[in-house]
């Protein structure tokens, strides 16, 4: 007895997707992505073997992945393709004397890439009466920096896209942590950025407060009032509790699984063979009051997700 099924007037073996090529099959699943590989794997033994060759995962890996994580691969004793590509979607690389982290987005493979505060553009980053440099177990990097307290928020970060995937559409966040010193940025909301460096890029407006927070305001202490040796140390009065607009922060801070905060800057679709300048920024100058009290870790740049 013939053991099959009649489709379309051809015959087709029960144990057909089995009895196909290991290479062949391999050689196909090199073609979809890594989570389309992971799904194909289920349909049968062949298709789950040849997910695991070499050759299938490492067209997943960037073209220059590994002048990036030589040392890295050794360090974590990866045996197979399979194991180097899950190790840089869950263990970034430091890069750059420890001032970028470099690793991949588990659906995708492309690039994911974060500037350490150290690597961005902080004004009044280097005077410590406004801006402190700590060191946080949670933090990958080996220093944070700490807003003490300044009127003129300020933030840059810059990459070369060349160092990001092609064909991508990437969004740009900020990661930081507010502390209970946190103070200040209720009156105004920030302008943020995303765009090539020395061109027009578009600015929307965020909210650094969760949303479920209720705003403490401040009064305003006049500028004229307050000596410039001692504007790190503003002491204010008790806050006034002010109810929050339901809309009033579509654009906030979102929880991160690493415990950080991290609100969008925007959004760059990288082009195949595009060369410039990437900038982020955030800034908030227009309230003419003293903020503080928050930890920047960093800015990442991560592929766009459909959820």
């Amino acid at each position: 007895m013939d053991n099959g099924n009649d489709v379309g007037g051809s015959f087709v073996p029960d144990d057909f997707f089995g009895s196909i090529p290991e290479g062949f099959v391999a050689q196909a699943l090199s073609l979809t992505s890594p989570r389309d590989a992971c799904r194909l794997s289920l349909v049968c033994s062949v298709f789950r073997s040849a997910a695991d060759w070499d050759a299938v995962w490492e067209s997943f890996l960037p073209p220059d992945y590994q002048k990036m994580v030589v040392t890295e691969a050794a360090a974590a004793g990866c045996c197979s393709k399979k194991q180097l590509y899950l190790r840089l979607c869950d263990h970034p690389v430091i890069l750059d004397g420890g001032n970028k982290s470099f690793s991949l987005d588990k659906q995708s493979g492309k690039k994911c890439l974060m500037l350490g505060a150290r690597d961005l553009s902080i004004v009044w980053g280097d005077t410590p009466r406004y801006w402190r440099w700590i060191s946080l177990p949670e933090s990958r990097f080996t220093e944070v920096a700490e807003l003490i307290s300044v009127c003129w928020f300020e933030v840059h970060g810059r990459i070369t896209t060349s160092m990001l995937s092609p064909n991508t559409l990437y969004v740009a966040f900020i990661v930081f942590k507010s502390t209970s010193e946190t103070h200040g940025f209720e009156y105004q909301p920030a302008e943020v950025s995303v765009g090539i460096s020395g061109l027009k890029s578009e600015t929307q407006t965020v909210f650094l407060e969760p949303q479920d927070e209720p705003r403490r305001r401040y009064p305003v202490v006049p500028r004229r009032r307050i000596g410039m040796y001692n504007r790190g140390h503003v002491r204010y009065p008790n806050p006034i509790v002010v109810p929050r607009s339901p809309s009033s922060n579509g654009n906030g801070p979102k929880q991160r699984e690493d415990g950080w905060m991290e609100i969008e800057l925007g959004e760059y679709f990288v082009k195949e063979g595009e060369e410039g300048e990437l900038e982020m920024s955030m800034r908030e100058v227009k309230g003419g009051n003293w903020k503080g009290g928050i930890v920047i870790q960093g800015i990442e740049i991560r592929p766009k997700t459909c959820n």
